[in-house]
């Protein structure tokens, strides 16, 4: 490793680790006015280099530039928000108990350096700079990175960025480092200092890292966003209307080529919903062909949606998978566009075991629609399936009745569960759940968008009885009673900022 290695934050992970560890206990106690500062520093050091950012990104992932600058945009605006979670303090769930033995307090307390792994189809919001970066550093984590290799150079750009502003902000560059290659990602997650690992990708990839955590000496969380299909229900009345839920189906299924985790891959209408369908298939036929992040998510793509293809009760309503999957196979599909491909079925052939993969992921503009013959024969299909990030209803007033009979079936499914608008948006703020069950999620109770995306890097812990001089610095800030206390729980209330007294 260079001497330029070393400032621009990369390395081999047992240097990269350990410089991380050594800027942790400065970091964690550096308060949390100076972390909310270095977060909006972040955030405008990523906007001033926004124009070479997006120029480096499309080169490197052929999504379209305006595309791009608006996710720069949407990475600084997450963590600004963070800023605003840091300062605003509830995140440590500061407690009071108040006893003649002794006031017992209980916060939260950042874990230590953790590893980051981000996503190729989000290279800013989901990459060295996004949600779990931002999130854990409000937490006053250091972040380990590992580069991803379908946009190392976006990656590299954006760490430097970091690092300059963390020295702008008078903080430790250390915070934020990376490292790079497949080796260094399972040394990364078994590393002795490593306390948490952050992780959006394939669901191969992803448990093969879980399972390393799960493995170590001494095992620790990893909050992992894998795969999800994303079921979208039309019910009967809207079925009947498809002028009014045909916009954001197509979102849905084909936003950004539908490569993003919220992609809708199963399309529920009634059987007799031909009119709908014969609009979706032509929608499709029409959409552009896009370039995919990479060859191996196109060759994953190709061989994805001709195995499908080939399923008994599978019919092709538009898209030419089987030539996808040829070209793929000889190399000339690696950097070339691909056709989006609907496939229609039914619920007796999509619940069919030998049909097992039309219900799991498959990345790309791809999705399959499913015709049911009555609400309750969709409550079973739905009911069989993974677990999902997402879910969409679209519905009319007069399908209340059945909204209403399968909302219980899509909570239990899917993290969130949208009404009449595009799985595929997600707003980042206080209400954001991004999470779900395993498969979308290895941790069902946690989100990996959203200002409690912060609670992953935190634990619980406890004072009893010590006097108020000797109170980590942001319970003593809560003391003091000013515009920096913290919202706090006393003896089971809610009841804002403690009081001198009431710690001492």
């Amino acid at each position: 490793m260079t001497h330029d290695d070393q400032l621009d934050g990369l390395g081999d992970v047992a240097d990269v680790v350990e410089r991380a560890r050594r800027a942790a206990p400065g970091f964690t106690n550096v308060g949390r006015e100076p972390r909310a500062r270095l977060l909006e520093t972040m955030a405008g050091h990523l906007e001033g280099a926004r124009a070479d950012l997006v120029t480096t990104a499309a080169a490197e992932t052929a999504l379209d530039p305006d595309v791009l600058d608006a996710e720069v945009t949407r990475t600084a605006d997450q963590l600004r928000m963070f800023a605003g979670v840091v300062r605003e303090g509830s995140y440590l769930e500061a407690t009071v108990d108040t006893a003649p033995g002794g006031d017992v307090m209980r916060w939260l307390r950042p874990l230590g350096p953790v590893a980051v792994f981000g996503a190729s189809n989000f290279p800013f919001a989901y990459g060295v700079a996004g949600g779990d970066t931002a999130s854990a550093l409000a937490a006053g984590c250091p972040v380990v990175a590992k580069e991803h290799p379908s946009h190392p150079r976006i990656c590299r750009a954006v760490l430097s960025a970091l690092r300059a502003a963390a020295a702008a902000a008078g903080v430790s560059p250390d915070v934020i480092g990376m490292v790079s290659g497949f080796e260094a990602g399972a040394q990364l997650v078994t590393h002795p200092d490593i306390t948490a690992v952050g992780f959006t990708g394939s669901v191969g990839g992803g448990r093969a890292l879980f399972d390393l955590c799960a493995a170590r000496p001494l095992p620790i969380p990893f909050y992992g966003e894998l795969g999800s299909v994303n079921p979208a229900v039309v019910l009967p009345h809207a079925a009947r209307s498809p002028e009014r839920v045909i916009e954001p189906l197509v979102t849905s299924m084909l936003a950004r080529g539908g490569q993003v985790c919220t992609k809708a891959g199963l399309v529920f209408l009634p059987d007799d919903a031909e009119d709908l369908a014969d609009r979706l298939r032509q929608r499709m036929l029409d959409a552009p062909r896009p370039v995919l992040l990479n060859p191996s998510i196109t060759a994953a793509y190709a061989a994805g949606t001709a195995r499908r293809a080939a399923l008994d009760g599978v019919e092709v309503l538009s898209g030419d998978a089987a030539a996808t999957g040829d070209a793929a196979a000889t190399g000339a599909g690696d950097r070339s566009p691909v056709s989006p491909v609907l496939l229609a079925t039914t619920v007796v052939s999509l619940l069919d075991d030998a049909n097992a993969d039309l219900r799991d992921e498959c990345f790309g503009p791809y999705a399959v629609l499913v015709r049911y013959r009555s609400v309750a024969e969709l409550r079973t299909a739905l009911a069989a399936l993974p677990s999902s990030l997402v879910a969409g209803v679209y519905a009319t007033d007069g399908d209340l009745p059945d909204a209403r009979d399968v909302l219980p079936v899509l909570v239990d499914r899917a993290g969130r569960v949208v009404w009449n608008q595009p799985t595929s948006g997600l707003r980042v703020g206080w209400a954001t759940h991004h999470g779900g069950g395993y498969p979308a999620s290895t941790a069902s109770g946690t989100t990996s968008v959203g200002a409690t995306a912060i609670r992953r890097w935190l634990r619980p812990s406890a004072l009893q009885g010590w006097p108020a001089a000797l109170l980590p610095a942001e319970l003593r800030d809560a003391a003091g009673g000013d515009d920096r206390g913290l919202p706090v729980r006393r003896n089971g209330r809610l009841n804002g900022p403690l009081t001198a007294r009431e710690v001492s």
